[in-house]
């Protein structure tokens, strides 16, 4: 009978990887793993930190974009719920509509402020 198995081999190597078909690079995210300690938020982490330097997200990630349809103020989530969150802010101290859309979507959201 085999023996029961006590630990995990030495050679697995689960450590996410991410792309960037503009940069023509793949990274793995141990330093955000391991240096930067963000846990299940390491994609994230690199994904926003990647757009901070170089312009635009790696392959794969499309964010959230809301923009004001009246001012310039606008910004970009990686997840929908803050992405929402921003608008219905942004729209109940300005009293100014915001869009919110997604790649996946066909069409936009408007939040309207409230009257």
């Amino acid at each position: 009978m085999p023996e029961p198995f006590d630990s995990f081999p030495d050679d697995v190597d689960d450590t996410p990887t991410v792309t960037c078909s503009r940069c023509n690079r793949e990274w793995d995210l141990e330093f955000e793993l391991d240096d930067l300690q963000v846990g299940n938020q390491a994609m994230e982490q690199f994904a926003l930190d990647h757009k901070r330097h170089t312009g635009h997200f790696p392959d794969d990630v499309s964010p959230w974009i809301v923009a004001c349809r009246q001012c310039p103020d606008g910004e970009e989530f990686l997840a929908e719920r803050p992405g929402r969150r921003w608008a219905e802010t942004h729209a109940r101290h300005t009293q100014h509509a915001v869009t919110v859309r997604h790649d996946e979507e066909e069409e936009p959201t408007i939040v309207e402020p409230e009257d």
